[in-house]
């Protein structure tokens, strides 16, 4: 199952060339995984008082420019639940093209920064979002 959140292409994201400027879609990443957490019912607001969820990893290919006023659909599947950690695939496009593909990896951290076990809370709301390898 994909999770997706749309994004319309603002002032504030873009560039002096009139595009988006890359840091902004890490952003825009950002905002999905946030939304994603409060769909599985572990909003970042309460998850982050007793553990963390930093970024470990993150590669991007830009595939076209996003310009103001661009809707963009942002998805994202869960690629892969480790003990303590996630991959996931982001991807932005709009109903014409693909923009973007992220792959990232998230660690769950104690609040000292070291990784620890999903709960089993947490874990059991990621597998519906479990790419299927079929």
């Amino acid at each position: 199952m994909l999770f997706s959140i749309n994004q319309k292409v603002l002032f504030k994201h873009c560039d002096p060339a009139g595009i988006v400027f890359y840091p902004r879609y890490f952003e825009m990443i950002n905002d999905c995984v946030e939304a994603f957490f409060d769909e599985i019912g572990t909003p970042f607001e309460t998850l982050l008082i007793t553990a963390g969820t930093p970024t470990a990893q993150i590669s991007t290919t830009f595939l076209a420019p996003s310009r103001h006023g661009d809707l963009l659909v942002i998805t994202l599947e869960v690629v892969r639940i480790g003990t303590s950690s996630i991959n996931l695939s982001v991807r932005g496009s709009t109903a014409a093209e693909r923009r973007f593909i992220t792959e990232t990896t998230l660690v769950y951290t104690n609040k000292l920064g070291r990784p620890q076990k999903w709960p089993d809370l947490i874990r059991n709301a990621l597998i519906p979002y479990l790419r299927s390898n079929l």
